[in-house]
């Protein structure tokens, strides 16, 4: 048994703890507003996934020093732009022997750093740090849905320790010490689904989401290499499988913010409507600057960017997209 303490309480940070109770652990989850964890102590509920009575066992905290002190894992599940806020908030706290995970996608876009370079960058290099992503809903997770994931870190026991700490017959865990790929394609597959998304709410089919989809996990794999990850990984769970939950899915935020832009709304109104953190809007800045510093030509990010920030009506976006010059589908292949 382990004692993890879940930074976040929002419908990831509850699934996952969730599961890890379920799995035997010691599990507590801290939020920063008093108001949710009085709720969720009172009651075992929480407003981020309803109809789900949470276990006896989870201690629910706003004190985030009782819960990091404690902890043999610490389990990052804040959304992107308050990742780096929260681990400054945490590190006079923890200890060399602690593991810490971080569930959250995106990239920081002041820095282009991922989550785990943003723990580095304030824990320490030298801490035992691991990503756990892939096609995971939270309300799919929560009601033990068969889910597959994976577990990333370049420490090899590292990884495999998380991998035993979250697996069981519901949640399987895959591991890899390609941090880097994995990173990226989860961070910009929420960009791709908000294209998916607009492409959803302007009324087209099946055929623009595979187009969009199929490229987009081009786009991907094309910065992802450039930046140091790993082509396999973007064929894999966290590239084309979170691709496909995340354009496809109606739980996904991320296409439905798109879906609301698409049927006219502005990105806040979007925003506002889907009540939920849309990591892609925080995003796709900086997977603009990533293209640009890597030299990557990611068409759909450039628009995303546009519709997102430059007020370009989606309707003149598609039809940039269709009318871009002519080329090959892939550029390695040679005629004979």
């Amino acid at each position: 048994m382990a004692r993890i303490s879940v930074l976040g309480a929002g419908s990831w940070g509850i699934a996952l703890a969730v599961m890890l109770e379920k799995n035997g652990h010691e599990v507590t989850v801290w939020s920063h507003r008093q108001s949710q964890v009085d709720q969720m102590k009172d009651t075992h509920t929480s407003d981020k996934i309803k109809g789900v009575k949470l276990p006896d066992s989870l201690i629910f905290t706003a004190d985030i020093q009782s819960a990091v002190l404690s902890a043999d894992v610490v389990l990052f599940a804040v959304p992107s732009k308050a990742t780096r806020e929260t681990a400054e908030k945490i590190k006079q706290f923890i200890n060399d022997n602690q593991i810490f995970i971080t569930v959250t996608k995106g990239i920081e876009e002041d820095t282009l750093f991922t989550q785990t370079e943003i723990l580095e960058d304030v824990l320490g290099k030298d801490k035992r740090i691991c990503v756990l992503s892939g096609p995971s809903h939270a309300e799919e997770v929560v009601v033990f849905n068969p889910t597959v994931v994976v577990a990333g870190s370049t420490d090899r026991q590292v990884a495999l320790f998380v991998q035993n700490l979250f697996m069981n017959k519901y949640f399987r865990v895959y591991s890899s010490p390609d941090v880097k790929g994995i990173e990226v394609g989860a961070a910009l597959k929420n960009v791709i689904a908000l294209a998916a998304g607009m492409s959803d709410g302007l009324g087209f089919g099946d055929n623009a989401k595979a187009a969009l989809i199929t490229r987009g996990i081009k786009e991907i794999s094309s910065l992802a290499v450039a930046m140091g990850g790993q082509a396999e990984t973007l064929s894999g769970l966290t590239g084309v499988g979170d691709l496909i939950v995340t354009c496809s899915s109606m739980h996904s935020r991320n296409r439905m913010a798109g879906f609301y832009i698409g049927q006219g709304m502005t990105k806040d109104e979007a925003m506002d409507k889907v009540a939920m953190v849309v990591e892609g809007v925080y995003s796709a800045k900086a997977a603009k600057k990533l293209a640009e510093k890597y030299n990557i030509e990611m068409p759909i990010v450039e628009i995303v960017n546009a519709v997102l920030f430059d007020n370009l009506p989606v309707k003149d976006a598609v039809y940039e997209l269709m009318t871009r010059s002519k080329k090959d589908e892939t550029s390695e292949l040679e005629w004979e």
